[in-house]
């Protein structure tokens, strides 16, 4: 099964643009049922982690893709956004480092945005 690139460039470019920190996006469709790509960034504040999430959400609807579910946005600790075959974890710094997704993940695949 081949990943969906373009809706992984998609989201990695909305982060990006509200300046999400170290985004991370990790291939686990070898690994896991649950999706193909974990994409994983944090903000320095719960109005920057909305802002990122809200520019996730935008760019996606325009290029027409829908999402299944988001969890997490009303106070803005960790915010979950599931588009099905590629799952976004928005946090706060702090967050982050305590749950530690990538560590959680490790057997996944880094991916860079050049490779996509």
């Amino acid at each position: 099964m081949e990943m969906n690139s373009e809706k992984i460039r998609l989201i990695y470019d909305a982060l990006s643009d509200k300046k999400g920190n170290n985004i991370v996006m990790i291939d686990i469709h070898d690994i896991s049922i649950l999706a193909d790509c974990f994409m994983i960034a944090d903000g320095d504040s719960h109005a920057q982690v909305r802002a990122m999430a809200d520019s996730v959400e935008e760019q996606m609807q325009k290029a027409g893709y829908a999402c299944k579910s988001v969890s997490g946005y009303q106070n803005a600790e960790w915010i979950l956004m599931d588009y099905y075959d590629v799952v976004v974890h928005i946090f706060m710094h702090e967050d982050r480092e305590f749950y530690d997704l990538e560590r959680l993940w490790r057997d996944g695949k880094l991916l860079d945005r050049e490779s996509l």
